[in-house]
């Protein structure tokens, strides 16, 4: 160790010796320097600038690590040739260390190191030297820097960059395949001496593997190495410095290495001939049996294929493989019948799915097996026809009509008879029913498209003596037809200005129907025949309708509301129609047609008349009432003629009434208009032994329906004048609008205008005996009169 020590002083004396005949240069790190210099040549123009000798000796100092003494490290000395050695000057260091790891002695510039220094914490230091007046505190030479660098010694060993490497190398390699580089690193200085230059050697896993000195580079060193046989290997490396001389320092490090898997092995069947038994009953894609060719591989290598190559049952066995467990499954492809055959013979083959063309000398890599499958007789349940059935049926169709049938047939030999039955879960309702012994579907109840389109019931199976029983769905449409009048869409409610013009479109309106025609639904709007109206419908040819004016202008005060009936009829057959009511309001508006008011109130005293102007109008209200009541007294003056001229006229008289249904005042029957529309009582009635004043043609109103109390108050009535001894001794008419339940009530009066009544031919009565004698002269005889 000293004789190291006194080689490595020589060195340095050498080297300081060396820089001292060295020019060198030195960085001015005063910006005062700078200035002064800059302004001398600025000064001196056309002189030759002179160049200043620099008094420092040195640039580098080195010093060597983990220094061991009691005493400080000698570093080096600064001196300047300023320096008279007269004590004037001091020297002073400063920059990385100075004053702690670095001491100098102002007086003699001697600089010393305190503590033991370590290269690979810190390499180099960089510091500051001045040499300055003791006196003045000017520096007589500009700072200059200077390094010291540390001296490496061998004190760090080598270290892997992992603690532990994993690699991989396939079986079967070939002698130097690289399986994986292994790195050490020193800390020492690569570019001083051999302290950091490692060298690789193998201390386990030998003979398998060698790994290369310099560049830790590991490689199989066996031939034909067996994954089979072993698969891991444990291998120690090591890392030593000094490039391997004595004396260096080591590190090690393990290495795992794996021989991963190759295709070098062919699948084999343990056995060459597998025996299953299955029943008849297992349905197609279920499990008969699974058979397994061992590979020794691992892997995709061990991926084994399997298929049926011959047999007589290749068309109904198929095979498939696991791909976990790289077991050959066998399945049934087609539905089995003991009945038909009861052993099927196989041929499968195993073979691998990745082949390794290095390998294939090794092979082949398949192998075969016979598969014998026997088929089990059981006693099944009947078999429809079908998977399911579709059926149609209109919705008008009658109960008890069929709509279809379904067939089930016993697969055993035995051939039992089948009965036939509907799940009633899926037909609550009982809608249908089905024929035990045929299978005929039958309805039970009206159906109704438009409430269930569609019917989806499960119809059952099974023979008489198993219980045993199998089921298929049946569909069942229900076809459409046109069984539902179109309606307005929405209830429309809308207005008309006062002042609107003919044609003037209020409303557009639309229809929807149930019905779901194949072609689509297609309406026409219309008025009512005969119908005379302030408004007109105009079809717009898209199965809406616009409302339009029929006049020009309105009066809020004849009528506020008008409901106008809209006729709509489809276009299917049989063609259905309905007539809806559009409520139209009559409304003031603006010039631009918006509502302003729809209430007629408003038109009684318009705002801004005049006093004037309401005097006048009350005047003219005055002389209306006046004249009103003038002729109202003329009318009471006149004098009334009897209807009954001659008291000794014996014949039967027939009395004439405006109204068919006005007959009950003479009968001293209760008028039944009373019972239907009491706000429609007229003030006057007429009475039959006075001629009426004027003739009033017969309306006649729309039958209406008349409840239990009215049809027996008359039916009292009726009797009551039946069985009356004071009625009249001749023939009276009634007319009573009922006639029972449903029925219109028309009259058949032929007394019914006067207009017709010189059309008639009367001479029939003639022929209906002596009953009809009296009335058969009377109006023949008015005939004969009238011809004379």
């Amino acid at each position: 160790m000293d004789t190291m020590r006194t080689s490595l002083l020589l060195v340095l004396w050498a080297f300081i010796l060396q820089l001292a005949d060295t020019k060198v240069f030195f960085k001015r790190t005063t910006d005062l320097s700078l200035k002064d210099g800059i302004r001398r040549a600025r000064g001196n123009e056309g002189v030759a600038l002179k160049r200043f000798k620099r008094g420092w000796m040195w640039n580098h100092f080195f010093l060597l690590e983990e220094y061991t003494g009691t005493d400080y490290q000698y570093v080096g000395k600064l001196h300047s040739d300023q320096d008279k050695g007269d004590g004037s000057l001091k020297y002073i260091l400063s920059g990385d260390g100075a004053g702690s790891l670095f001491l100098v002695d102002e007086n003699s510039g001697d600089i010393h190191a305190t503590k033991r220094l370590d290269r690979e914490e810190k390499a180099f230091y960089m510091l500051r030297a001045q040499a300055v007046n003791k006196k003045t505190g000017i520096p007589v030479e500009p700072e200059s820097e200077f390094i010291i660098k540390i001296h490496d010694i061998n004190d760090n060993e080598p270290k892997f960059t992992k603690d532990i490497y994993t690699a991989s190398v396939p079986e079967m390699s070939n002698v130097g395949t690289s399986v994986v580089q292994v790195t050490a690193l020193d800390d020492d200085d690569p570019t001083y001496g051999n302290s950091a230059r490692v060298v690789y050697s193998i201390l386990q896993g030998q003979p398998y593997f060698s790994v290369e000195p310099h560049s830790g580079i590991i490689r199989t060193a066996l031939p034909n190495m067996n994954r089979e046989n072993r698969e891991k290997y444990q291998v120690v490396i090591q890392a030593k410095d000094m490039a391997g001389q004595m004396g260096g320092l080591s590190g090690t490090t393990t290495v795992s290495i794996t021989l991963t898997d190759v295709n070098d092995n062919p699948p084999r069947f343990p056995h060459g001939v597998y025996q299953f038994i299955t029943p008849e009953s297992t349905e197609v894609g279920f499990q008969v049996g699974r058979i397994k060719a061992n590979d020794s591989d691992i892997g995709v290598n061990a991926e084994v294929a399997y298929s049926i190559i011959s047999g007589d049952g290749a068309e109904m066995f198929e095979i498939s493989t696991d791909k976990e467990t790289q077991e050959g499954v066998i399945t049934v492809k087609r539905p089995l019948d003991y009945e038909r055959k009861k052993l099927y013979t196989l041929k499968v083959q195993a073979e691998n799915t990745h082949l390794d063309p290095r390998f294939l000398s090794l092979g082949p890599f398949s192998d075969l097996a016979t598969v014998k499958i026997t088929v089990e007789d059981v006693d099944e349940p009947p078999v429809f026809e079908r998977a399911s059935y579709i059926m149609e049926v209109k919705e008008d169709a009658n109960v008890g009509t069929i709509i279809g049938a379904v067939t089930a047939v016993d697969p055993d030999a035995s051939r039992s008879i089948v009965k036939y039955s509907i799940d009633r879960r899926t037909d609550m309702d009982r809608v249908f029913d089905i024929h035990s012994g045929n299978g005929s579907l039958f309805i039970l109840k009206p159906l109704d498209r438009e409430t269930a389109a569609w019917h989806n019931i499960t119809a059952t199976a099974k023979e008489m003596n198993n219980p045993l029983q199998t089921s298929v769905h049946v569909y069942i449409r229900i076809l459409d037809i046109n069984d539902n009048a179109p309606e307005f869409a929405a209830f429309y409610e809308t207005f008309v200005c006062e002042n609107a013009k003919t044609g003037q479109r209020i409303q557009t309106v639309s229809a929807i129907d149930k019905d779901d025609p194949v072609g689509g639904h297609r309406f026409f709007f219309n008025l009512p025949e005969n119908l005379k109206t302030n408004f007109t419908v105009r079809d717009n040819k898209d199965n809406t309708a616009g409302i339009l004016t029929a006049q020009n202008g309105f009066n809020r005060l004849e009528s506020s509301i008008y409901y106008v009936p809209v006729v709509i009829t489809d276009g299917e057959y049989p063609m259905q129609s309905s007539t809806n009511t559009l409520t139209v309001r009559v409304c003031a508006c603006d010039r631009e047609g918006n509502m302003l008011s729809c209430n007629a109130d408003t038109l009684i005293l318009p705002a801004g008349l005049s006093t004037g102007a309401l005097v006048a109008i009350l005047l003219c209200i005055i002389i209306l009432l006046i004249i009103v009541v003038f002729f109202a007294a003329l009318r009471r003056q006149k004098k009334k003629e009897p209807l009954i001229i001659s008291k000794e006229d014996v014949r039967d008289n027939i009395v004439s009434y405006n109204d068919e249904g006005g007959g009950e005042e003479d009968t001293q029957a209760f008028d039944i208009g009373t019972l239907r529309n009491p706000e429609a009582i007229e003030d006057n009635k007429l009475r039959r032994d006075i001629i009426p004043e004027a003739f009033f043609p017969s309306r006649r109103t729309a039958p209406n329906r008349d409840n239990t109390d009215v049809r027996d108050f008359i039916n009292q009535r009726l009797q009551e004048n039946d069985t009356d001894p004071t009625a009249p001794p001749y023939d009276s008419l009634a007319t009573y609008a009922y006639e029972g339940n449903g029925s219109i009530a028309e009259s058949l009066s032929s007394l019914e205008s006067a207009t017709t009544e010189g059309d008639q031919d009367y001479n029939y009565l003639s022929e209906w005996g002596p009953r009809f004698k009296k009335l058969a002269d009377m109006y023949g005889g008015e005939d004969s009169d009238r011809d004379s």
